[in-house]
């Protein structure tokens, strides 16, 4: 069943995402996501099944009565099956559309295998200077994480 309302969800136009997200959600939703590089630098997306552009950051919501960095290890845990070490928080943001306050957190993978779930379909790296149809915010971030951490690494050489 729930299979099903996903795949109805996915076709609905966006306006209705949009419109759902404000009638269902406080003024602002704390969200948790995850920037996972690989040593090429290559950035983790999660494809999702219920949304119009599949790809994006691994991310979640909050819940009550959870640490953010906990609820982004749960989350991902969740839709993946895999663990993740919280290294830092990368950044903290409000995005207008959605309604949320994001707080990104640079992670690394500690164990487990991806397995498919209801929501993620596939999860792939890609270089940031050549992502996947995606939402424009999350795109912008990586491309300023992906600079902030090439600027750090090389201050450190």
């Amino acid at each position: 069943m729930i299979k099903l309302l996903l795949k109805v969800w996915r076709v609905l136009p966006l306006w209705v995402h949009i419109l759902g997200a404000r009638l269902l959600r406080p003024r602002f939703q704390v969200a948790v996501a995850a920037m996972v590089f690989d040593e090429e630098g290559c950035v983790l997306l999660f494809k999702h099944t219920y949304r119009k552009l599949e790809w994006g950051i691994p991310a979640g919501s909050l819940e009550y009565y959870e640490t953010p960095e906990d609820a982004i290890v749960r989350e991902f845990h969740e839709e993946t099956g895999m663990q993740i070490r919280v290294e830092r928080l990368l950044s903290a943001i409000t995005i207008k559309e959605l309604h949320h306050v994001s707080l990104i957190y640079l992670c690394k993978i500690v164990a487990g295998e991806f397995k498919p779930t209801l929501e993620i379909a596939e999860i792939k790296y890609f270089d940031p200077n050549d992502l996947p149809p995606m939402l424009f915010a999350e795109k912008d971030l990586i491309k300023q994480v992906a600079r902030e951490m090439r600027v750090s690494k090389n201050e450190l050489a």
